[in-house]
Formats: C-alpha cells, structure tokens, sequence
C-alpha cells in the first residue's frame, strides 16, 4: 500500500507539474503573439485617419490641464465620447511621454488583457464543465482575427469597449456555471468600464444577449439571479461618479452625448456613416480573417445543434454554443438597424465567433472524424490570400490598386506556395494543426506591413510627415509660425493639430490669423490663398509631393 500510495502521489506531481509547465509555455506564446501582433511597430507610421489624432489629442489636452473629467479638444469641451480611453492614454503618456504611439498604447494593452481572459476563461470552463475546450487555440483564434489588430493597433474607443465587454460576458457566464459571486460582481465592474468606453450600448447589449439566452434555454430565472443589488452598485460605483461630474461642469453633455451621439446618430444620419442593411456582414467576415470559412461552419453547426436541441433539457456545451451565436448574432443585427454604421462598432461581437471556431476544431478532433475537403481548400486560400496586399502594400497604399508587374506575379507565387502547404498541412494532421498552419500566414502578412508599408502609409495617411515638413520650413525662419489650411481633410486638420499640439486655423471658416503664418492648400490653389488674405503679401514656400500640397507664407496684417 505505501508503495501504491507514493506512485499515485508521483504521478499526481508529475501531472501537476507537467501542467505548470504547459501554462508557462502558453503564458509565454500568448505574449509573443499579442507583443508581435498588437505592439510592434505602433511608432512605424503616424496616426491616421480624423479619429487617431482627435482621440489622442483629447487625451494630452486632459493630462495638460490635469483634468480627468472634461475632454477637450482645442480648448473647447469635446463631449461625444466617454472617459475611458482618455484616462488610459494620459497614464501612457506620463509613463512615455506624449508620441503617437504612446496613444495606441491602450488598445494594444485592452486587446492583450481580452486575449488572456479568453485563455483563462476557457482553463476554468474547462475545469468546472464538459466542455473541456483548447485556452490556447481560443485565445490565439481571438488575438489573430484581423479586426482584433487592426483595432488592437489604433488610438480609438473600439477597442477599449471590445475588451471590457468581452471580458464582462465571460465573467457572466462564468458566473452562470459556477455560482460563483465573485463572478457575477466582475461582469459589473466590466460592464461598468464598458460603458465609460462607449456608453450606454455596453448595458444595452449585454442585457439584451442575457434575456435573449434565458429565453432560448427557458431559463428566465436566471435573468432575476443576474439582477444582483450588491453587483448594481458595483456598476453604479464604476460609472456614475464621472458621468455625474461631467454634467454637472457641462450641462450640454446629456443633450450632446446622450441624445445626439448616442440616440439620434442610431436612430438617423446625422453624422453622414450610411451604409446599406447588410454592411455589417462583409465587415464581420473580414474582421474575421483568416478564420472565417471555419467560423461559418462553426456557427452553422451550433445553430443546427441549438435547433435539434429545442425542446429537450440544455446541456453546459449546448449551453455555451446557444450563448456564443446569441453574442455573435444580436450586436451585429443590433447595429444592422441603425441608421449611422461604422466597422468598429460589431468588434465586441467578434471574439464570440472565435470562441465559436474554438469550440468547432476542439469537438471536431475529438471524435476523430476527418476534415472535409472543401472547408479546407476554401481556408488555405482565404488565410493566404492576405499575404498578396500585404507584400503590395506600398502600391495599394499610393495607387490604391494593385497594378500588374513582377511584384505582383511573385506575391501570387508565396501566397499559392502558402495556400498549399496550409492545405497539406490541415489533410495530413486535420484541424488540431488549424492554429499553427494559419497563424504562419498572419505573421508574415503584419509583418510586412508593418516593416515595409508604413512609409508609404506614413506619407499618403498619416498628417506626420506633412508635420515634420512644415517644422523644417518653420526652422528657416527662425521662430515660431501657426499654421493655417485650406479646403484641407478633416484627417490632416486633426493630425496637424495634435502634432502641433494646437487648433489648425480654416481659412473657408473665415480663421485666418492675423500674425504671419504658414497656410496649406492643395496643389493650385494660390489664387484662394491671395483672394483671402486681402492684400497681405504671400510666398510660395514649397509643396509636399505625396499629398499633391503646397505651402505659402502669408504675412501679417
């Protein structure tokens, strides 16, 4: 018997200690992947688009004046967002200093933390459930899906909304399978912080996914169970404190947060983001590459399951899968119906389909049956067919096509070369070699946008070249100098103004200074220039070649 007893007890140690290790060597790869995926290269090009630079602009204005409570833009109160991603920049910015960069920081950091509470998650499901799930497969499906790091690697609110939610659904569920209190108080303070990202959609979704999953399991007890007066409080408590203070010192913030930025601009065109009904369905099917083929198998499945299961008692798996195509289904119908659509606004829906995909490969490998070909050969190719912009990148970026040359023959060469293996791969060792055939691709295609595109994204996208520009053609003159534009992008407008750190002046708008400045306008627009500036003497100081700009020196009244 003592012999028995000490086998069992080395066995156990062996299995505890070869548990140990496995867990540091996904620790490990998870932050290999999400360092790789979401941080490399943050600084390669300059904030982008109207949104990267106001955001990040918002955030130094805050930390400027040492005020945590009104967002400013320009000096004036700038109340269309809530505070979350303002507050994480400002601690960016005091631990890296103000850079473009140190404002994607908080993105890149939210994904890194919903990819490791995707990982933990699925550990503890697997341990408390049946469903005994792949943590590292999930978790991986959910850090390279391509909404997750173009989003991941942007100053933006997407992400930080994304995370908090993610992170608030799972600690529900968890909750849900567990009892555990503690749980249930974590998917509050989530929710909470979800809503100082977006607002009130936060709430809104998550309850709407939680009464829709109790009826679908005939379980309408468990939305009272969830309506928990201590986990209300936590929500209150992570919440009300800011929306209350920003009201009180602005009084225009309910009528322009709550009610145009939030009511009227789903239930109108208010802010000109129109798109057709079905929008969001090419947009959650590329946010979803390269997984996408699996992810539709996954989802059709689910649903099938979920169908044949009516009627009968849910079990935990079945359970999880009605509550992953709820989560995957309702935002995406949700925001299908509202008049003003953008891309970022389905990314919290997307890591329900991962987990989806996640929950397909893991009971696909374990009954043994073999892959169909046809969902194989549509994944080869549809993981490897980003590789083909990624190495044309540079001729997309500033020809916005893809002409026909050498380059062009040679990216078709790696990406079918890619699509091959990818294929053989995934024949040979079925789906329990998904991850690591399809992540090859997804490294290479960052990569190489990453370390070969961004000059060509700096120059056409970004308003930091054209900054860095202007500043050498301040430096000739020896002082100081504001810069004015005309019939400029509102891009640059807000680029150069948080690169200047300071309003950019609209000559259309009647903001002409009256000191000598700097003005940029388009190419031939001199005579513009000279017609506003009544009388005043103006220069041609130089053009900005990949822009098609120019820059006049205009002097003083």
């Amino acid at each position: 018997m003592p012999i028995l007893s000490n086998s069992r007890r080395s066995l156990s140690t062996g299995l505890n200690l070869n548990h140990r290790t496995r867990s540091i060597a996904d620790y490990v790869l998870l932050a290999g992947f999400c360092g790789f995926l979401f941080f490399f290269g943050l600084g390669h090009f300059g904030l982008v688009g109207a949104d990267e630079p106001r955001y990040a602009q918002v955030a130094r204005e805050m930390l400027a004046r040492h005020d945590w409570i009104t967002p400013t833009l320009g000096g004036k109160p700038w109340l269309e967002k809530p505070v979350l991603y303002y507050w994480q920049a400002m601690l960016s910015y005091n631990l890296f200093g103000v850079s473009d960069w140190a404002a994607r920081i908080p993105s890149a950091f939210d994904a890194t933390l919903m990819v490791f509470g995707v990982y933990f998650f699925l550990r503890r499901l697997g341990s408390k459930t049946e469903y005994a799930g792949f943590p590292l497969d999930g978790a991986l499906f959910t850090a390279s899906a391509a909404g997750v790091i173009g989003f991941a690697r942007a100053a933006s609110t997407d992400m930080p909304l994304a995370a908090m939610f993610t992170l608030g659904m799972l600690t529900w569920y968890a909750w849900r399978e567990s009892g555990t209190k503690s749980y249930l108080a974590l998917f509050y303070v989530f929710i909470g912080l979800a809503t100082l990202a977006k607002g009130p959609v936060a709430p809104f979704l998550a309850a709407a996914i939680i009464v829709v999953f109790a009826i679908a399991t005939h379980d309408l007890r468990i939305v009272g169970r969830t309506l928990w007066l201590s986990g209300i409080l936590l929500f209150c408590i992570v919440t009300l404190p800011w929306y209350i203070a920003v009201q009180m010192r602005n009084s225009e913030f309910f009528r322009v947060f709550i009610l145009e930025h939030n009511l009227a601009r789903f239930g109108s065109n208010l802010y000109h983001h129109t798109q057709p009904f079905w929008y969001y369905l090419p947009v959650a099917s590329f946010g979803l590459i390269p997984w996408i083929i699996f992810v539709v198998a996954a989802f059709v499945e689910s649903s099938r399951q979920w169908w044949e299961s009516r009627g009968r008692t849910t079990t935990s798996e079945n359970a999880l899968n009605i509550f992953l195509v709820i989560w995957l289904v309702l935002p995406i119908l949700f925001f299908s119906i509202s008049k003003s659509k953008l891309p970022g606004y389905i990314l919290p829906a997307l890591p329900a389909a991962t987990f989806l995909l996640g929950d397909y490969v893991r009971r696909t490998v374990a009954s043994g049956k073999p892959s169909r070909n046809l969902p194989i050969v549509f994944h080869s190719i549809v993981s490897a067919l980003p590789v083909i912009p990624a190495l044309m990148i540079q001729y997309l970026v500033v020809q916005h096509r893809l002409p026909w040359s050498r380059a062009l023959v040679v990216s078709c060469v790696v990406a079918f070369a890619l699509a091959i293996a990818i294929g053989t791969m995934l024949k040979a060792y079925g789906l329990r070699m998904l991850r690591t055939a399809t992540l090859i691709p997804v490294v290479l295609a960052v990569a190489f946008v990453v370390r070969f595109g961004s000059p060509a994204i700096d120059r056409s996208l970004s308003a930091r070249p054209l900054a860095n520009d202007l500043s050498h053609v301040e430096n000739h003159f020896k002082r100081p100098m504001p810069v004015a534009i005309l019939r400029l992008s509102r891009e640059d407008e807000y680029g150069l103004q948080f690169y200047f750190d300071s309003p950019i002046p609209r000559y259309e708008l009647g903001e002409i200074p009256a000191e000598e400045h700097i003005v940029v306008v388009p190419r031939d627009l001199q005579d513009g220039v000279i017609k506003r500036a009544a009388g005043r003497q103006v220069v041609h100081l130089g053009t900005f070649a990949p822009r098609a700009l120019e820059y006049f020196w205009v002097a003083s009244q």
